[in-house]
């Protein structure tokens, strides 16, 4: 077999091209392949050309018209790798691997002020707010980016949704005493599972789709697992929990009747993290939450913390993500394989864009 050697593109030619391609989604349920000029760093800004785009919750949502704050036409992405290309960030050269927090805060708000960027009050998350990654180069804030640290393409694409499911796990308090029921087994779902094993904790994974429920448990080490199209969630969650429950509930499924059906299974004592986000309203029984002395908090984004936590994890080997990477296409399919790449009769776990 004849391998070819990789060809390697002069900087002076990537920077001499004027035009670069752009996937936008002009509306619910419509994608278009379109060519504009490569944006030119501004001044604190650099240049990169992305390597590889991740499919994740927030895209399927705009795609499907069911996410919250969202305006069209949005260009998608924000679980990316790239190649550093132009600027003037310290401690980078053209040529770099690397990744960026894709929450652009205002540095000056209540929540900035406090040191809680992730949730800022003017935030623009790059790919929902303002237009994102699916593109061919993007030009970023330099305080954002952060050194591959020697991890390749696929792992830093995935950095952003593992800080997701740690920064969860770390609004949760999670400790090796807890048991820890995760609903939902999507790609953040996941996350919060390995890094609730990580402390030590029990986990009980509860999903409809039996594939990922298997792949939890076989690849993930999950202790057991819920079907709820098979099972009745709350006496199946007693009897693997001594009638205790669960002492943290995290929910990855964005789904209203799941985070209202879920105030069932805290134990006394517990605590309920969305993780998932809907546009509906939760409505639980007062006396039963308040007799448990529950705790229900939100968990949005991540901080740089999660950020260099998740990246020391998988230089460490705690996290092996290309497990999961079970999809790809290229950049020129993108749209045609969409409606695979979300249907989840494909068992896709994680799919992965990917740009020459």
């Amino acid at each position: 077999m004849c391998l070819k050697k990789k060809r390697i593109v002069p900087y002076e030619l990537v920077l001499k091209k004027s035009k670069m391609k752009f996937i936008v989604c002009e509306k619910p349920q419509e994608f278009k392949l379109k060519e504009k000029e490569i944006p030119e760093p501004k001044e604190g800004e650099v240049l990169l050309k992305i390597k590889r785009i991740g499919i994740c919750g927030t895209d399927i949502h705009a795609f499907g018209g069911t996410q919250p704050y969202f305006e069209y036409p949005r260009i998608l992405g924000h679980e990316l790798a790239a190649e550093y290309v132009k600027g003037n960030a310290a401690g980078f050269k053209p040529g770099d691997k690397v990744t960026f927090i894709p929450y652009f805060n205002c540095g000056t708000c209540v929540a900035c002020r406090n040191g809680l960027t992730n949730c800022c009050v003017n935030i623009k998350v790059f790919g929902v707010h303002i237009d994102g990654g699916m593109a061919e180069y993007v030009s970023i804030p330099e305080q954002y980016l952060l050194h591959g640290q020697g991890l390749d393409y696929d792992e830093l694409a995935l950095v952003e949704p593992l800080a997701i499911a740690a920064h969860g796990v770390r609004r949760a308090a999670v400790k090796s005493t807890d048991t820890v029921l995760v609903m939902g087994a999507g790609p953040i779902g996941i996350g919060l599972i390995q890094f609730a094993k990580i402390a030590g904790a029990k986990v009980i994974v509860m999903d409809i789709n039996d594939y990922r429920l298997n792949f939890c448990k076989t690849e993930l080490n999950a202790d057991e697992t819920i079907n709820p199209l098979n099972d009745d969630v709350a006496a199946k969650l007693a009897e693997l929990t001594n009638g205790d429950m669960a002492n943290v509930v995290i929910d990855a499924t964005g789904n209203q009747k799941v985070m209202n059906s879920a105030f069932n299974y805290i134990s006394h004592g517990g605590r309920f993290v969305l993780v998932g986000l809907q546009k509906g309203e939760l409505s639980f029984s007062h006396p039963d939450f308040h007799k448990r002395e529950s705790t229900l908090m939100s968990s949005r984004n991540a901080t740089i913390e999660d950020f260099e936590y998740v990246m020391k994890c998988l230089k460490e080997g705690k996290i092996d993500p290309k497990k999961y990477i079970t999809h790809r296409t290229s950049f020129s399919e993108m749209i045609t394989d969409f409606g695979q790449l979300i249907d989840p009769k494909n068992n896709v776990i994680k799919a992965l864009i990917e740009i020459d």
